[in-house]
């Protein structure tokens, strides 16, 4: 039997990404776009999403990019 997941805001997902990580969202014509800083952090961010909301990383984002070096 597959446990009941109440559905959570997208709004409040990205929220709860933003506070966790070192990552910042970008929006583009209205959708938003995770960008993190190492590869390594894309695996964190997605496994968390995963694991406490139940989606896949691009269900909530439009897409995800790696800054660019300073």
């Amino acid at each position: 039997m597959s446990a009941f997941r109440e559905a959570v805001e997208q709004d409040h997902i990205i929220q709860c990404v933003v506070n966790e990580f070192t990552c910042r969202v970008l929006w583009s014509e209205g959708r938003p776009c995770l960008e993190y800083q190492h590869e390594e952090d894309l695996k964190h961010i997605t496994a968390y999403v995963e694991a406490n909301f139940g989606v896949e990383l691009l269900d909530v984002f439009f897409t995800a990019v790696e800054s660019l070096p300073a």
